[in-house]
């Protein structure tokens, strides 16, 4: 998504925010309805051309909204469904994409709300660090021509009471409608996406050993200096990394060259 979208995404959001505060702990309630038009606008392609038809006039596409979702629906979700009807979209999926986010956004901030927030972020990592290793199970979670029923139940069987509602509610969605992204990735988006409501960015870490306390501390600090921000550390230990250590922030990919250039250039400057 870029562009256009990126904009209507950040002006859904802006407008999203004030309906979690106000939902607190029941945002989650937001967060299915939204998701109920994902599932929607996933299995019909007249609905999400006119949807995100630059040629139709905004308001059409508001009323079609409306129409479509004023009984049995929170009218703050059709208040901001209508929102996105009226935005501009580069293309039928990225207005879905964006619709998908809210609702992610909505689960999340039913956790922000209970102070389970960090919580949520690091089960989602621990998922995902303990499917290392994992293939056949991460090959499970994935398999589109499994019934998603029985992956879901995989799910259950892995986390249930062992989890925050909000973690098993993410993967259960992961699983069961995958919408193009496997188990994995998925997990790490909505990480991500936790980490930016607490304000951090998040940086996963493959080692090829254990890193001390002191270690971790400093490339905390450097990586916070290089990004300008606070970073959440998720650290793995695959013992294939080559050259002892691999960061991705982002879509940057580190090594330990990289890092030491990094390093020395915060020495110089500091000089």
């Amino acid at each position: 998504m870029r562009g256009t979208s990126l904009a209507s995404l950040a002006a859904a959001r802006e407008q999203l925010e004030p309906v979690l505060t106000a939902a607190g702990e029941k945002s989650q309630v937001v967060g299915d309805e939204l998701f109920t038009v994902v599932d929607a606008l996933d299995s019909s392609g007249p609905l999400r051309r006119s949807l995100s038809d630059p040629s139709r006039p905004a308001q059409d596409k508001a009323g079609l909204v409306r129409s479509l979702l004023s009984r049995g629906f929170d009218p703050r979700t059709v208040d901001l469904l209508e929102g996105v009807a009226r935005s501009r979209w580069s293309t039928e999926r990225d207005l879905v994409d964006a619709v998908d986010h809210l609702a992610l956004d909505a689960y999340l901030a039913s956790a922000q709300a209970r102070g389970a927030l960090e919580t949520v972020e690091s089960e989602l990592f621990q998922v995902t660090r303990g499917l290392v290793g994992q293939r056949d199970v991460r090959r499970a979670l994935s398999d589109s021509s499994t019934a998603s029923t029985r992956r879901v139940q995989l799910v259950d069987d892995l986390l249930e009471g062992k989890v925050d509602p909000v973690t098993l509610a993410v993967c259960r969605r992961a699983t069961a409608t995958p919408r193009g992204e496997r188990f994995v990735p998925a997990l790490v988006r909505v990480g991500d996406m936790a980490a930016a409501r607490r304000h951090k960015r998040v940086a996963t870490v493959s080692v090829g050993a254990e890193l001390s306390a002191e270690q971790e501390g400093r490339l905390r600090r450097l990586l916070a200096e290089s990004y300008g921000a606070q970073i959440q550390l998720n650290v793995t230990v695959d013992p294939e990394v080559i050259g002892g250590l691999r960061v991705q922030v982002g879509s940057d990919v580190l090594d330990s060259t990289v890092l030491a250039r990094l390093a020395d250039a915060r020495r110089q400057l500091a000089g």
